[in-house]
């Protein structure tokens, strides 16, 4: 899904003086390849079982406890930042690699509205094209104003229960259900320390802190049916967890091996499985010695 390409194995704290065509072409090629076989791949799992309709529009801001509208933010961000270091990469301008580069998660998660617009099932949504430019924003604002990302939205997952009662909706197969499955899904925001302290500070330069959100109990977009093709399901409490966790900035792990900073690079938008603490109005205060 993401447009994050290998040729980013090289030191990206050093960048070219000057604009490689070849390069540029590689960085299109392979986006462009990544572009088309991720939509393949996404038709399959999520618009393929529904009929087609002219376009329309369909606002769904209250569905999924907005985990969805954070799913648009984070990928758009990441992608955003993925296009910046591949342009980068190939010799762009800083400027110019800002606002090419990180407008990708727009140009990208926007064709998913065109889709959604011409399916029965959904529509075309005026929230997540605005959480698309959030996401977009501040990863160019950012780098606009301190040439670093010191705040960076992220992702993790564990499997639930919940997807076996509704896998048409929450994924039928593991895969499947780290996608749609938002039960199992918490978006961070990760937030490195030393970046907002004094330049010599000795503070570990990749040590962050995250907040999370995460809601559980959704078997249904809105609320949660009684039944599902003629059988009764269970009835779960929609539940709506807040999270402060520490995490690793990868991008800011220094080390000489090609691969590990390529490594690095690609998991940028990965929340490491560590302590938290959680909060729900249902539970209160809860801690968790290896949250993923």
């Amino acid at each position: 899904m993401f447009l994050f390409l290998g040729v980013q194995a090289q030191d990206m704290s050093v960048y070219p003086d000057t604009l490689s065509k070849k390069k540029l072409a590689i960085v299109y090629g392979t986006a462009s390849g990544l572009y088309i076989a991720s939509f393949t791949a996404l038709y399959v799992a999520w618009y393929k079982g529904y009929a087609r309709t002219s376009f329309h529009w369909k606002d769904d801001m209250g569905e999924w406890m907005m985990k969805d509208k954070m799913g648009h933010l984070t990928t758009s961000y990441q992608l955003g930042n993925y296009g910046y270091w591949s342009l980068r990469w190939a010799g762009l301008s800083e400027k110019k690699a800002i606002w090419y580069g990180g407008t990708w998660g727009l140009i990208y998660m926007t064709t998913f509205e065109f889709y959604d617009g011409l399916s029965s099932e959904w529509g075309a949504s005026p929230s997540d094209l605005l959480f698309n430019t959030i996401g977009t924003t501040l990863f160019i604002g950012q780098q606009l104003l301190w040439h670093e990302q010191r705040i960076r939205p992220k992702f993790s997952y564990h499997p639930t229960m919940y997807a076996q009662y509704r896998p048409d909706l929450l994924g039928a197969t593991p895969l499947e259900r780290i996608i749609k499955d938002y039960n199992g899904e918490t978006n961070w925001l990760s937030v490195n320390i030393s970046s907002f302290l004094k330049k010599g500070s000795k503070f570990p330069p990749w040590f962050n802190v995250a907040f999370g959100y995460g809601a559980e109990g959704m078997i249904g977009a809105y609320s949660n049916p009684s039944e599902y093709q003629g059988k009764p399901l269970p009835q779960f409490k929609r539940v709506a967890h807040f999270y402060l966790s520490v995490d690793v900035d990868w991008t800011r792990i220094k080390t000489h091996s090609k691969v590990l900073r390529f490594i690095f690079k690609a998991l940028s938008f990965v929340k490491i499985p560590a302590p938290a603490i959680g909060y729900s109005n249902q539970n209160g205060f809860r801690f968790y010695p290896l949250y993923f």
